[in-house]
């Protein structure tokens, strides 16, 4: 089977995207939730890294990633987690794009 991703705009300020893994929830929630596993794969282009990983999976607490490169620019994209259910899924609103 593909690992087709869907994507779907409910309403005008959020995105919704769903993706089936060939692997255990628990290690998918992990990747996305954990920061050291979270900078191995959330890279931006070649020459850029991710010094900042902050995440508080706590419902209403927050994330943070920045991303730099060796030409003194950088991204940054703050959130909140919504909800979460650890078997699953977790909310988040994102901030910055």
């Amino acid at each position: 089977m593909p690992h087709q991703l869907d994507v779907k705009t409910p309403n005008d300020f959020d995105l919704v995207c769903t993706r089936i893994f060939a692997a255990p929830r628990r290690l998918v929630f992990d990747c996305h939730t954990r920061p050291a596993l979270v900078k191995r794969w959330l890279l931006g282009p070649p020459g850029w890294s991710m010094p900042v990983c902050e995440i508080d999976l706590s419902v209403g607490g927050r994330f943070r990633y920045l991303w730099r490169n060796g030409h003194h620019r950088q991204g940054i994209r703050p959130g909140r987690h919504l909800s979460r259910d650890r078997r699953a899924r977790a909310h988040r609103r994102h901030r910055g794009f």
